[in-house]
């Protein structure tokens, strides 16, 4: 038996309202974000991510009641990201009731970061999310992005997830712009870059518009597989992610 691969509905939230754009652009409100998680955990979702896309860009924390109540209403891992930057962060969004957390600005901002919140509460708690486009000038030709995918990090994608597993994150969030939003299948390529380095737990991000999407991201490499438009718009259920998953050979929950 294997490693069964996981699904996992994310959402993006921006001022209280979970929105879904094309390329973070363009934003459109796509519901209240207990009301979503609840349905996705009775759809039979492994997990749940829920970003505030706009609390790094704005300077703000995320919003811990919100993380409360969600906790208090769906009963699976909760991944929380937004506005994180150390171990403060953490120990207040682990309180509230998230399973892991994401960071992603505040990890390029300070590195060190990561092995501070490995040391304090395990690398089973970091999930490094990471923006990530292909950039000519970069040595993978991936690079890094920040604020919600509006700045340009200057760094390598494939050797910052590297070094972001060696100072302790537990999981890579590989998330990439270029097809975030678009529905045209997840960048396959970059998948295959990321699990190539590392030895933790990819899960693959932007792009999703097919139960054949997901297969293909399964056999790029990617141990789990996220989305967002096609939940909150019905495109596609867990259920049917799932049973193309196990079609194609892949152990499903």
């Amino acid at each position: 038996m294997g490693v069964a691969i996981r699904v996992i509905p994310c959402l993006d939230v921006h001022d209280g309202r979970v929105v879904k754009g094309v390329n973070f652009l363009n934003l459109r409100d796509a519901g209240d974000p207990v009301e979503l998680a609840t349905l996705y955990g009775r759809q039979g979702a492994d997990e749940l991510t829920f970003l505030d896309i706009s609390a790094s860009a704005q300077g703000r924390a995320t919003t811990y009641d919100m993380v409360q109540r969600t906790a208090e209403t769906v009963f699976i891992p909760l991944t929380v990201g937004g506005g994180v930057r150390g171990v403060d962060d953490v120990d207040r969004l682990l309180r509230s009731g998230a399973d892991k957390v994401g960071i992603n600005t505040g990890a390029i901002s300070r590195p060190e970061a990561l092995d501070e919140i490995a040391d304090r509460f395990g690398r089973q708690v970091i999930v490094l999310s990471l923006d990530a486009r292909r950039e000519a000038d970069q040595p993978s030709g991936f690079g890094v992005t920040t604020h919600g995918g509006r700045q340009s990090a200057g760094l390598d994608a494939i050797a910052w997830c590297r070094e972001a597993v060696e100072r302790g994150a537990g999981e890579i969030l590989l998330n990439s712009m270029d097809r975030d939003g678009t529905t045209d299948g997840f960048d396959l390529e970059m998948i295959e870059a990321v699990r190539k380095v590392v030895d933790v737990p990819v899960i693959a991000s932007g792009g999703a518009g097919t139960v054949q999407h997901f297969v293909d991201a399964a056999r790029a490499g990617a141990d789990a597989v996220l989305a967002a438009s096609v939940f909150h718009y019905g495109t596609l259920t867990v259920a049917q992610i799932k049973e193309g998953l196990a079609a194609a050979g892949f152990e499903v929950r």
